[in-house]
């Protein structure tokens, strides 16, 4: 694991929904692509995160 985790948030109707956290930028993307086809209603939003935010 890197320096650099992925955080793909899911809102639906204005509120968080689910939070996923993922090793790579493709990952979380190919994730986002999945979830739109079986969710259309859920807005999902791809960030860079430290991974230090997460583990100590």
């Amino acid at each position: 694991m890197g320096d650099t985790m992925w955080k793909c948030d899911q809102v639906r109707a204005g509120q968080l929904y689910n939070r996923v956290l993922f090793d790579t930028r493709e990952e979380a993307l190919e994730f986002v692509q999945k979830m739109q086809r079986m969710e259309p209603d859920q807005t999902f939003s791809v960030e860079a995160i430290d991974a230090r935010q997460v583990w100590n």
